[in-house]
């Protein structure tokens, strides 16, 4: 089983951070984010709790299984996701039937075919 350092740069890479910030978001300086990954130190309760702020699986950086039920969103994912809850009602309408038109239709490359 890989270690909780393992994990937490498992977290970082797949979010698409560097060490200097992930070590913003979480209040730590550069070195202490290198010595929690190197396992020379574990992260703290503040650390992990600020570490949330970023979508990083606090459940998977402590015991290897990932948080159930949660997805792993991407940067880009949860941008999008945060843009539509702080949408006023008709706009987040809008984009739910741009969304569901862009998912019912074949898209190649990414764009959806006229009807």
């Amino acid at each position: 089983m890989s270690s909780i350092g393992n994990r937490l740069r498992e977290e970082r890479e797949r979010l698409g951070m560097s060490q200097p910030a992930m070590a913003a978001v979480c209040g730590v300086t550069m070195r202490s984010q290198r010595n929690y990954e190197k396992d020379e130190r574990l992260p703290d309760a503040s650390y992990l709790a600020s570490a949330t702020k970023v979508n990083v699986d606090v459940l998977f950086v402590l015991t290897g299984q990932r948080s159930p039920g949660v997805p792993s969103l991407t940067p880009e994912e949860s941008a999008l996701l945060d843009n539509f809850r702080h949408s006023p009602p008709a706009a987040r309408q809008a984009l739910k039937t741009t969304s569901d038109l862009f998912a019912k239709h074949d898209c190649p490359g990414g764009i959806a075919e006229s009807a």
